[in-house]
């Protein structure tokens, strides 16, 4: 399938009497461009964030938000770390056997005593475990909505191809009429210019130059380029790249087209085809 570079997805989990947040923002980029903004408590999940996103993305500036919000509606009653509290305790008990005149500690240091209060947040490894699943399940809603707009954009792509061979199929048919009257146009000026000159003169003259304005290759080319467009979209995959080249080639010779054109109706031909090529390149400048 085609993917676009563009996709949102969300997700919650809740973990105690708090919630874990996972948001994903993707739009265009020429290369994987990954932005994180999370909690400071929550950088031990970074790495496993990162390592996820590339796996399963190629292309693409995504934004991801990691948040850890606590629930107002649960508060946390403080408690005693009754551990540390009893360490304390021994190791005051040790100290005032060998220094009998020492102090005992006061209420206020015992609580101020780092982690004596007690944590009832997730272990590390717990807390990365639901980080992981999380981001496991919010990238699949955000590829899902990549892959539907991806579906989108080939859509566009393909009307616009149809309507490009229409144009070539209709043009095609109509070159040696086409030629055949510049060919009498050109000779007739030529023989007003060249009153001396002989019909087989005129005729060699006229031959080359009718050469250099047949467009017969360049509808070829474009025939070419537009089943290999076909071909890339069936594929699909990392296909923006390789679209966005054939973009190009097909402007190309579009734009001769026009340029070798002696026919107002070919012109306007060209002139369809270029708009038809830049309408496919906005819509490859999003797919991934």
């Amino acid at each position: 399938m085609i993917h676009s570079m563009t996709g949102y997805a969300v997700q919650s989990r809740d973990i105690g009497g708090a919630t874990l947040h996972l948001e994903l923002r993707g739009v265009n980029s020429r290369y994987l461009d990954l932005n994180f903004r999370v909690n400071d408590d929550l950088r031990l999940a970074e790495p496993i964030l990162r390592e996820q996103i590339s796996a399963r993305v190629n292309r693409g500036k995504l934004d991801c938000r990691l948040q850890l919000t606590t629930s107002s509606a649960a508060p946390r009653e403080p408690s005693l770390n009754a551990s540390l509290l009893g360490q304390l305790r021994h190791l005051q008990d040790l100290l005032r056997a060998e220094m009998p005149d020492a102090a005992p500690l006061s209420v206020a240091e015992i609580l101020r005593w780092p982690g004596m209060l007690g944590d009832d947040s997730l272990p590390s490894e717990a807390l990365q475990a639901t980080c992981a699943a999380l981001a496991a399940a919010v990238l699949d809603d955000f590829l899902a909505t990549r892959e539907r707009e991806g579906a989108k954009l080939a859509a566009m792509i393909l009307e616009r191809v149809a309507r490009m061979r229409e144009l070539v199929s209709e043009t095609g048919p109509r070159l040696p009429q086409v030629l055949g009257d510049y060919r009498e146009r050109l000779a007739a000026k030529l023989r007003d210019a060249l009153a001396n000159a002989d019909e087989e003169r005129i005729r060699t003259e006229v031959g080359l130059y009718a050469a250099r304005i047949d467009v017969a290759e360049e509808l070829s080319r474009l025939v070419t380029h537009l089943d290999e467009v076909e071909r890339v979209l069936k594929k699909g995959g990392a296909a923006g790249k390789r679209l966005d080249f054939l973009m190009q080639e097909l402007n190309r010779e579009a734009n001769t087209l026009a340029s070798k054109s002696v026919s107002s109706d070919i012109t306007a031909v060209g002139l369809e085809l270029k708009l038809l090529i830049e309408q496919m390149r906005e819509q490859v400048q999003n797919i991934e």
